[in-house]
C-alpha cells in the first residue's frame, strides 16, 4: 500500500462540503483501505473564513481557491460551491494543473458539461459527478458503466425532493400548494426562495445530465422542456384520485421509436397508483430506467441533504483516487450518437383537461367536435353542472403535444367555454 497521501482540495464548505470533510476525517482509516493509499484533506476554500467549522483545522481554511489549486501538490478537487462561476473557472484551473475533479454541480454540468468533459480528456483526468443528479442514489455510475453494454430507451423519475414532499403532502392531507410549501420550508426541505425547485429548473438540469448519459448524445439545459408545479391544485389531486392516480413532478427522457431523436422534459403529471413512482413519499427521489436487455430498473433513495449528497461525493472520491493510483481514468463523456432533441410539440402522451363551461345543451358536442377537428381522440368525459355553470373533465388517448395545444387554443375561443382550469399529462401507463 502506498504511504504518501493523496491530497484533496475541498472547494466550498456549506452543508455538503462540511459533511464531506467530516466523513473524510472520521472514516480516514476505512478510506485508506478502500483506496490503497491515505487520503488527506489538504485545504478548504471558503468565502467566509471567520465562520466556525467544527472538526476542520482552521489552518486548512483559505479564501483563495485558485492558489490552493495551483500550489502543486493537489491530486483531487471536490467542487461543492454550486452555480456557474467561479465553479467553472476553478474546475478548468484544476484540470490545467493535473487535478481530477469530483463535482456536485448540476447547473454547471447541464450547461457546460461538454466543455468540461473535453478539458478533462485533454489533460487525461477524471470528471465524476454522481452527487449532481440524485443525492445518495447510485445512478450516474450504473448508467455510465453497468448499463454501458445495453440500450436505454426511457428514463422517468422524481429527481427533486422538495417538490415531491410538497406534492405528497397535497395528496395525503388535502393541503393546498402554499400550505404544503410552508410546511416544506419550516422543515428545511425548501429554500427561502424555492423557485429553482418548484418551477422545475433543478429537475431540468438533472434531466439534461441523465439524458446525455442515457442516449450518448449532448443534451443541454436549454434543450429540456420545463414546466413548474405551482399551478397544481387540490382539485387536480381530487381528479387524479378519481382516475386511480396521483401527481408527481417528473423528469422524462425518451428515445424516439425510430431511434433518430430524443426528447427531454420536466413537468407535473398524473401517474397510476400502480406505478412504482406513485409510492415515492416525502422528500425521496426515485428514477425508473427502461433498457432494452435489462428491462425495467428502479433506483430509489434520499435525493438531497448533506449526508446523502456527501455519500455520493465520497463514492466518487474513492473511484477517482483509485484511478490516480492506477494511472488510469474512468469513463468520460460518451456522445457519439449526436441525436437531435425533438421539441415538446412532437411528444405523444395522454392528457387530463378540466374545463369550466356553460351548463346548457350542446356544450359536450361542441367540445368533442373541437377535439376531433384537431386529431385528438377522447377516452373519457365527466361533466358536473350547477346554476348555469359546469365543469367538464376530458381524458384523451395519446396525442402529440402540438395537437393538444391547438385543441386548447380552439376551446378557449368557444363562447360556451368559460376557461381552461387545468391541463395535465398522464404518464406511466
Amino acid at each position: 500500500m502506498r504511504t504518501r497521501p493523496l491530497k484533496v482540495a475541498l472547494l466550498g464548505c456549506g452543508v455538503v462540503g462540511s459533511e464531506v470533510a467530516r466523513i473524510m476525517t472520521t472514516h480516514a482509516d476505512d478510506l485508506t483501505q478502500r483506496i490503497g493509499a491515505p487520503v488527506e484533506l489538504a485545504g478548504v476554500a471558503v468565502r467566509r473564513p471567520s465562520k466556525v467549522r467544527e472538526g476542520i483545522d482552521p489552518a486548512l481554511i483559505t479564501t483563495d481557491a485558485t492558489a490552493l489549486l495551483k500550489r502543486g501538490d493537489i491530486d483531487v478537487a471536490i467542487e461543492v460551491i454550486g452555480g456557474i462561476e467561479p465553479a467553472r473557472t476553478l474546475i478548468t484551473t484544476a484540470f490545467e494543473h493535473g487535478i481530477s475533479v469530483v463535482s456536485a454541480n448540476k447547473a454547471l454540468l447541464a450547461q457546460d458539461g461538454a466543455a468540461l468533459h473535453a478539458a478533462a480528456e485533454q489533460h487525461g483526468l477524471d470528471l465524476y459527478y454522481e452527487a449532481a443528479v440524485a443525492g445518495a442514489i447510485p445512478l450516474v455510475r450504473p448508467m455510465r458503466e453497468s448499463l454501458a453494454g445495453d440500450k436505454i430507451n426511457r428514463v422517468m423519475g422524481i429527481v427533486n425532493g422538495t417538490t415531491n414532499f410538497i406534492l405528497d403532502k397535497m395528496d395525503s392531507t388535502g393541503a393546498g400548494y402554499q400550505e404544503a410549501l410552508d410546511e416544506a420550508t419550516a422543515l428545511g426541505y425548501a429554500e427561502a426562495d424555492p423557485t429553482a425547485d418548484v418551477e422545475g429548473y433543478d429537475a431540468a438540469a438533472k434531466a439534461a445530465i441523465l439524458a446525455g448519459i442515457a442516449f450518448h448524445t449532448r443534451v443541454r439545459l436549454d434543450d429540456v422542456y420545463r414546466e413548474g408545479m405551482t399551478e397544481v391544485s387540490a382539485a387536480d389531486f381530487a381528479s387524479a384520485k378519481r382516475m386511480g392516480c396521483t401527481i408527481k413532478l417528473l423528469a422524462i427522457l425518451e428515445r424516439a421509436a425510430d431511434g433518430e431523436s430524443v426528447t427531454a422534459r420536466v413537468h407535473p403529471a398524473m401517474i397510476p397508483l400502480s406505478h412504482p413512482l406513485a409510492s415515492v413519499r416525502e422528500a425521496y427521489n426515485a428514477v425508473f430506467v427502461e433498457a432494452e436487455a435489462a428491462g425495467r430498473l428502479m433506483f430509489y433513495g434520499p435525493g438531497a441533504g448533506g449526508s446523502p449528497t456527501a455519500s455520493a461525493v465520497l463514492g466518487d472520491l474513492v473511484a477517482v483516487c483509485r484511478n490516480k493510483l492506477a494511472e488510469a481514468t474512468g469513463p468520460g463523456e460518451s456522445a457519439y450518437t449526436q441525436l437531435p432533441v425533438s421539441p415538446m410539440g412532437d411528444v405523444v402522451t395522454r392528457y387530463h383537461i378540466s374545463l369550466d363551461v356553460a351548463d346548457k345543451p350542446g356544450v359536450l358536442a361542441q367540445v368533442a367536435t373541437t377535439f376531433a377537428e384537431h386529431g385528438v381522440s377522447i377516452d373519457t368525459v365527466r361533466q358536473q353542472g350547477k346554476d348555469g355553470e359546469a365543469s367538464l373533465v376530458v381524458v384523451t388517448h395519446r396525442a402529440p403535444d402540438a395537437a393538444l395545444s391547438g385543441t386548447v387554443e380552439a376551446l378557449r375561443k368557444l363562447d360556451t367555454v368559460r376557461g381552461v382550469a387545468s391541463i395535465m399529462r398522464v404518464e406511466g401507463e
